[in-house]
């Protein structure tokens, strides 16, 4: 399939003696001497309404700066976004991961009308880097992502605080466990800057493993937002793009399956979020690189998780950064034999070239990230599970868990908010094994994030206790037995569609297996009984998303 843009025709302005075009570039800044340099779109993610955001533009600003400076012409333009902390437990959820592929329409569509030569991306929350990189890998133009940075740490009464503090606290309060005081004083005090949620969530987890891909400069990703050293990353970064821009590396020549690998190594050593198999699945796609869901679990067998990180560990990003961040981890599997070094970076230099100065071995005086023979755990922790429930596989994030398996009675829910109200009521017993469905892909649509629900059972105490299995998603936030991106999904016939109240559920992360345990002369009778259901929208985008998107185990894309 060819590029999106023409190498040669890719300059509006290039080698015309005379254009219309000139005019219109005149107004907006072109002088005589201009006309033959580089254009290069920014893509900017700014916005008031989330902290995620709000730090962006003068990342952005520094960024065109720097773009003059190396002889090249800034073009900015804005990108979407939605703010999962925000949208969480209501109907806006909806819209968070259909934002990624606006955001990758909308980049593929500023940068091939106006015929841009290059471009770098500024994001902030969780669909933003997957949505660059989409967009970036869709125009194969050469382009660089600059993460926004991460929020400084909340705290309160000397313990420290992330935005999931506020929703774990939901069921503590309600469960009677917390004061209103603390119920207060942590809301008021999780989120103290600009910057994305602090733990290895789906936002971090994904600027840093972009790292790991080659397309964001290495020891970037885990830098806080409000600090000198983000801005001028994000000027280093445009320099990189106008050297790449001169050497026409493009995005594709850096995204490869060798580099797909190493970034979903680094997902697995770091302990990084469920979001990160579905968004690479479909990254794969868009840089037309074969790569499955059952290459995760072969990745997860081999890697082992190095890092203390919450949400299910101890530390927070600033924490990783300071201990030597992602390029020390990095360094450690180069060295183990667990990353490809010849894969190359947008700096031009391969991973192996652009690590040599990492030290082998994590310093002594930090517990962050821990010695390669010393790991939290032996082998990686998202992993795939299989059975009747989940053909094509569903996404569990399996450490940190006292007993790794649950046997237990279904208890059915046709949506997120009825589980949620059930929860609270505390109609909810250890034992349980929650079914929430028709939250995929194309039932919800949009798929979820089940943070509210699975942030109160632990507020009340049921994290160990309580199974939940899912079509829609996990925030980056969520720890438990906890099983995701269930599929086929409930609204295209899904086993899952067809589990009726007190149905026995098995959810196994030793043998991999998620079963009902159900025979299957009752399934059958069961799918012969069911229909589909109406589709909840019928206009707008999320009815286009509805008929478009694939299944999870692809990626729940839309091209």
């Amino acid at each position: 399939m060819n590029d999106i843009l023409n190498k040669k025709s890719r300059t509006i302005t290039a080698g015309l003696e005379r254009s219309p075009n000139r005019a219109m570039l005149r107004a907006v800044g072109f002088g005589d001497n201009d006309f033959n340099k580089p254009i290069v779109g920014v893509a900017s993610g700014h916005s008031t309404m989330n902290p995620c955001n709000a730090g962006i533009a003068p990342l952005a600003d520094r960024a065109c700066t720097a773009i003059s400076e190396s002889g090249a012409m800034p073009q900015i333009f804005g990108i979407p976004t939605v703010t999962d902390g925000i949208s969480m437990g209501t109907e806006g959820m909806k819209y968070s991961l259909i934002s990624r592929e606006v955001i990758a329409d909308a980049i593929e569509t500023a940068c091939a009308s106006q015929c841009m030569d290059g471009v770098l991306v500024v994001g902030g929350c969780d669909k933003n880097m997957p949505g660059a990189m989409i967009g970036m890998l869709r125009l194969n133009i050469p382009g660089v992502f600059v993460y926004a940075g991460t929020i400084k740490p909340g705290n309160w009464k000397g313990v420290p605080l992330t935005v999931v503090s506020s929703f774990e606290a939901v069921g503590s309060f309600r469960a009677g466990k917390m004061s209103e005081e603390d119920f207060i004083g942590i809301e008021k005090n999780a989120c103290p800057s600009v910057g994305a949620c602090g733990g290895m969530y789906t936002a971090n987890t994904m600027s840093s493993a972009f790292e790991a891909l080659g397309m964001s400069l290495l020891g970037s990703s885990q830098m806080a937002s409000p600090d000198p050293e983000k801005a001028d990353s994000a000027a280093d970064s445009a320099r990189v793009l106008v050297a790449a821009i001169k050497q026409d590396l493009k995005p594709r020549d850096i995204v490869t399956r060798k580099a797909i690998e190493n970034a979903m190594s680094l997902v697995m050593a770091t302990g990084g979020s469920t979001n990160a198999v579905l968004h690479f699945l479909a990254i794969a796609h868009a840089a037309h690189v074969p790569f499955s869901i059952d290459d995760v679990e072969m990745i997860r067998r081999k890697t082992p998780v190095l890092c203390d990180l919450k949400p299910s560990g101890k530390y927070v990003a600033v924490d990783f950064h300071h201990a030597g961040g992602v390029p020390q981890v990095l360094k450690m599997l180069l060295v183990n034999g667990l990353l490809h070094g010849d894969a190359l970076t947008v700096t031009g230099e391969t991973m192996a070239e652009a690590l040599a100065s990492v030290p082998d071995t994590p310093r002594a005086d930090q517990d962050v990230i821990r010695p390669f023979d010393r790991p939290m755990y032996a082998q990686g922790h998202l992993a795939v599970l299989k059975g009747n429930l989940s053909p094509e596989g569903a996404v569990a994030k399996i450490t940190g868990l006292k007993n790794p398996v649950i046997t237990g009675p279904a208890r059915v829910f046709n949506s997120e908010d009825e589980c949620m109200a059930a929860i609270l009521e505390d109609r909810i017993q250890p034992g349980d094994v929650l079914v929430i469905r028709y939250e995929g892909p194309r039932g919800g649509p949009g798929m979820r994030e089940m943070l509210a629900p699975t942030s109160a059972l632990i507020g009340k105490g049921l994290g160990e206790s309580v199974g939940l299995i899912t079509d829609g998603r996990f925030s980056g936030g969520t720890w438990g037995m906890v099983v995701g991106h269930v599929a086929p999904e409930a609204f295209e016939g899904g086993v899952i569609g067809l589990v009726e109240e007190g149905d026995s559920i098995t959810i196994d992360a030793r043998q991999l297996l998620l079963q009902l345990n159900v025979d299957d002369a009752e399934i059958a009778a069961r799918r012969s009984r069911w229909t589909q259901p109406a589709p909840r929208y019928t206009r707008g985008v999320l009815a286009k998303f509805a008929r478009t998107v694939t299944t999870a185990s692809r990626g729940a894309v839309t091209d």
